[in-house]
């Protein structure tokens, strides 16, 4: 790694909030998976409607056919998992419609899953959302903007090759 590598174009990705919400600090999420960063570094939400949007520009890399969760991957290698709830897979897709499909390109701000929150708190689960980056270890640094009320879009995460 050169001196001049930080300067270069693309050496820092933005991550755009994948709800409107409040995003809260990964270490708030009540279960060790997120909480404890074992999936990888990132930020949750405390959503305040359904609808998940794509932080980044990227490919859909997985979906889960229960529809509780997206993986994404941007242009410049981030793997990214949105997940919402927590132990939202046990309810076997009902709350989720799915918007999309693996191996489709998006653009940031493209709606990715519609999730019923009622039914979700309902059936006696959490809403929280983690958003975490999978390969955190590929990246100097990942920055996480928390603590403040968010619609799609806004700036939650910053990562740095």
């Amino acid at each position: 790694m050169g001196f001049f590598d930080k300067f270069r174009k693309g050496s820092e990705t933005v991550l755009g909030s994948p709800v409107k919400g409040r995003c809260i600090s990964i270490h708030e999420v009540p279960d060790p998976t997120f909480g404890e960063e074992i999936l990888g570094k990132g930020v949750a939400f405390l959503p305040a409607d359904g609808h998940v949007y794509a932080p980044a520009d990227g490919t859909v890399s997985t979906v889960f056919p229960t529809g509780h969760a997206v993986g994404l991957t941007t242009a410049d290698g981030a793997e990214i998992l949105i997940h919402v709830g927590l132990d939202t897979v046990e309810l076997k897709g009902e709350p989720f419609t799915l918007k999309v499909e693996s191996g489709q390109a998006v653009k940031k701000g493209d709606l990715l899953l519609v999730a019923d929150l009622d039914r979700i708190r309902s059936l006696g689960k959490e809403t929280v959302t983690p958003m975490v980056i999978c390969n955190s270890a590929d990246f100097k640094q990942v920055e996480t903007f928390d603590g403040k009320d968010t619609e799609p879009g806004d700036e939650v995460i910053k990562l740095h090759k």
